[in-house]
């Protein structure tokens, strides 16, 4: 996706990759405003965005036209909140990094046990500030806002991973 050219994609359609290039910059302005680093969110976009899902640092550092360093630092912080990993390539000394499969359904699942511990400690806090004093009220609330979260995503999860096996066999 380098350049301002167009190159063919899996399936022999052509992909234009001054469109993509865009389409990177504009999901990773997305995910930055809602918090994510701003290298991170580039190179996380640039591996979304490519035919293999997979990019070498060298490949990331061309096309985000930025410096390997920086392609380091946003790799180290995706491999730490496992959204990417790395791969040797075979028969060299160079990796690849490369999206999980099921990012999305991984990263929530995570979500999930996030709010759980965080329901938990809420529990206690409960018990801790006193279940009569507006602050214990307050902190039970938000623990049952999470524990009704936790049962949601998993009613989520189950229908995405049903609709998703619907489309597999349609």
């Amino acid at each position: 996706m380098t350049g301002m050219s167009s190159t063919e994609g899996a399936e022999g359609t052509e992909v234009d990759d001054a469109a993509a290039s865009r389409f990177v910059e504009r999901f990773a302005a997305e995910m930055t405003e809602a918090g994510m680093q701003r290298m991170a969110s580039r190179v996380f976009a640039a591996l979304l965005a490519s035919e293999t899902a997979s990019m070498t640092s060298a490949e990331l550092a061309e096309q985000l036209r930025i410096s390997p360093a920086a392609v380091s630092g946003a790799i180290r912080y995706l491999n730490q909140v496992s959204m990417v990993s790395r791969e040797r390539d075979p028969g060299t000394r160079r990796e690849r990094y490369v999206l999980h499969n099921e990012l999305w359904y991984e990263t929530f699942t995570r979500r999930d046990q996030v709010l759980t511990r965080w329901e938990k400690v809420l529990r206690d806090g409960v018990e801790t500030l006193g279940p009569d004093t507006a602050a214990g009220r307050r902190t039970a609330e938000t623990a049952d806002f999470f524990a009704f979260l936790q049962t949601e995503m998993l009613g989520i999860m189950d229908r995405w991973r049903a609709h998703k096996e619907g489309q597999a066999g349609g």
